[in-house]
């Protein structure tokens, strides 16, 4: 597996390099430090897989990312960040990228790398979804979300917070809490974060 390595912190690529080319299966074709140059050896390379930073001075790697899946719409991009922010998550998800991150679980790259190159989509420590689904509609009424729920749920997943969420539809904040409340009790989900990973791979796809 060919990939590329985009991280604004030197230490941290060759860090990355060092431990994924011993898996033996790994090969790092090249190394840059930001969205401008992850464009360039992106389309320089096509890697099997682009593991990238998120912030980034200049271009980040949300926006590389956008512009990249807008040239090569089947580009694997995994995310690797120190941020758990919504909106982050919620971006990276809408955009296409098959994952998201955290640096601190370095043991975790590795497999999914391996994961992403078999079709998964990667979110956190070990946790893998599907791709791809096998029917177009999410049946709403099913899973006992209305209307309103509904538009709660695509605007969470657009990283938008309680008091913009307000604002848009002309509610108060405690009741934009509970109806985000109320969803994640009825999909069995923990938080907003959760809410935003299943909208993008259960609900849009």
């Amino acid at each position: 597996m060919n990939i590329v390595i985009i991280d604004d912190d030197r230490l941290v690529s060759l860090s990355l390099k060092t431990i994924l080319e011993s898996t033996g299966t790994i090969h790092v074709s090249a190394m840059g430090s930001s969205g401008t140059q992850a464009l360039a050896l992106y389309r320089e390379h096509q890697p099997d897989v682009l593991l990238m930073d998120i912030r980034m001075e200049g271009m980040s790697g949300i926006e590389a990312g956008e512009h990249i899946l807008k040239e090569f719409p089947d580009a694997r991009i995994l995310y690797l960040t120190t941020f758990t922010d919504d909106e982050y998550i919620a971006r990276a998800l809408a955009q296409g990228a098959r994952g998201y991150l955290l640096k601190q679980d370095f043991d975790s790259i590795a497999p999914a790398l391996e994961a992403v190159m078999r079709g998964m989509s990667v979110f956190g420590e070990r946790v893998q979804l599907p791709s791809a689904r096998t029917h177009t509609d999410y049946d709403f009424a099913e899973h006992g979300i209305s209307g309103k729920e509904r538009e709660i749920m695509e605007l969470v997943a657009q990283g938008m917070s309680n008091r913009e969420i307000a604002g848009q539809l002309f509610l108060g904040e405690g009741t934009v809490r509970n109806y985000i409340s109320t969803l994640l009790d009825k999909l069995c989900l923990r938080d907003r974060t959760q809410l935003a990973v299943y909208y993008y791979t259960e609900v849009k796809q």
